[in-house]
Parts: C-alpha cells; sequence; structure tokens
C-alpha cells in the first residue's frame, strides 16, 4: 500500500477507471455474442442491425483507448466479412 497521500489518489483513480474499462468491454463483448448470434442463425438482417451498434461501440472505445484501434479495426472487419458470407450460403 502507498505511504504518500499522491499515491493512495492514483491509486484510487486507477481502481476507478479499471472498473469502469472492464464494464465497457464486457459491454463490447454482449453486444459482439449477438452479432455471432444472428450469424450462427443465418439472420442477416438482424446480423446488419446489431453489426451497426457494435461498430459504434468499437469506435468509441478505441477513441478512449479503452481497446486499441488495431483491435477495433480487426473485429470490424471481420465481423463485416462474416455478413456478408452468410448471402453466399
Amino acid at each position: 500500500m502507498a505511504n504518500i497521500k499522491s499515491s493512495k489518489q492514483h491509486n484510487i483513480k486507477s481502481q476507478r477507471k479499471r472498473c469502469y474499462n472492464t464494464s465497457r468491454k464486457s459491454m463490447l463483448r454482449t453486444f459482439m455474442k449477438k452479432v455471432f448470434l444472428a450469424i450462427t442463425l443465418k439472420k442477416k438482417n438482424i446480423a446488419m442491425k446489431e453489426f451497426y451498434h457494435v461498430q459504434s461501440i468499437l469506435d468509441r472505445l478505441a477513441m478512449k483507448k479503452i481497446i486499441h484501434k488495431n483491435k477495433a479495426s480487426r473485429y470490424k472487419s471481420r465481423l463485416s466479412l462474416k455478413i456478408n458470407n452468410l448471402s453466399s450460403i
């Protein structure tokens, strides 16, 4: 445990940030599961609708540096590929 007052404050602040970031990442995973569920059920309209939500969440989290921007772009491209492949099946 920190002894200096500013170190204690920093610990509290980082703990608060960690809780916020983990809740945002959890929200992202929940929305991604909805997209994957729609893809497995081969419902392209629902998958596209959910994908738009995920896309905006990914952009927001990347902008706030909760996740890396390349990771956000990788998720978006992989999801869009899977959704686009639904029509060819």
